[in-house]
């Protein structure tokens, strides 16, 4: 399976392709985006990871043009920037996932195996575990069992949106604030637990099957009720 890479830090798109291959994926690497649009229309990819950030043309702008030229390659966008309305843009946009920074590798191997099976079917919008999903498109968290939902501000969805991608994984408050806030936020404990609290009151709202569980020095899991 060959992968495109458009990625302007080389240290983290050194360290990708390292990972990739190790997954016997073929890699090529581009560095800003006229390079990388060059690339991904000489075609032959399976899958292109499109950093957003990108010098000589943005990660959406590269995206717009792809798609109107036809080029219907799955495309993870690859980004520090977390901000709701910037995912939307990004998948109304034709992308197929959107990754924040800072991630786990084993994540991005997943979400490209992913995005790479689902072929020219529609993105999935939805993150779910336990009977409970959380929209991209309109950042609803919903009960499946019985429809009830309510809508999350920004800082609860993306909070959410790494809970439901590490289910009954317990997660160290320091990767939860770096995920949410950003490596150089000055964001502190005590956000992060007053988001916490909003997020368990909203999932008893919608009658959820799930809880978040703080596990003292350790960090906070998504687990199913017992």
């Amino acid at each position: 399976m060959r992968i495109l890479l458009v990625e302007d830090e080389k240290n983290l798109s050194a360290a990708v392709c390292r990972l990739l291959q190790g997954e016997r994926f073929v890699v090529d690497a581009a560095y800003t985006g006229p390079d990388g649009l060059d690339c991904a229309l000489s075609g032959g990819y399976d899958a292109i990871i499109l950093d957003v950030m990108l010098p000589g043309m943005d990660g959406f702008t590269v995206l717009n043009r792809l798609r109107g030229a036809g080029v219907k390659t799955p495309v993870m966008m690859l980004t520090a920037r977390g901000d709701l309305q910037d995912r939307i843009r990004g998948l109304e946009g034709g992308a197929d996932y959107y990754l924040p920074k800072p991630f786990q590798m084993g994540e991005l191997v997943a979400c490209l195996r992913a995005i790479t099976r689902r072929g020219d079917s529609a993105p999935v919008m939805a993150l779910a575990f336990g009977g409970v999903s959380l929209s991209e498109k309109d950042a609803k968290l919903q009960n499946d069992a019985t429809g009830q939902s309510v809508k999350l501000g920004a800082k609860e969805y993306q909070l959410m949106e790494v809970f439901l991608r590490n289910p009954g994984q317990i997660l160290p408050k320091e990767t939860l604030i770096e995920r949410v806030w950003g490596y150089d936020s000055e964001a502190e404990y005590n956000n992060l637990e007053v988001y916490v609290s909003f997020l368990r009151k909203k999932l008893s709202f919608i009658g959820a099957g799930v809880k978040l569980k703080a596990t003292r020095g350790l960090g906070y899991s998504l687990e199913a009720e017992q």
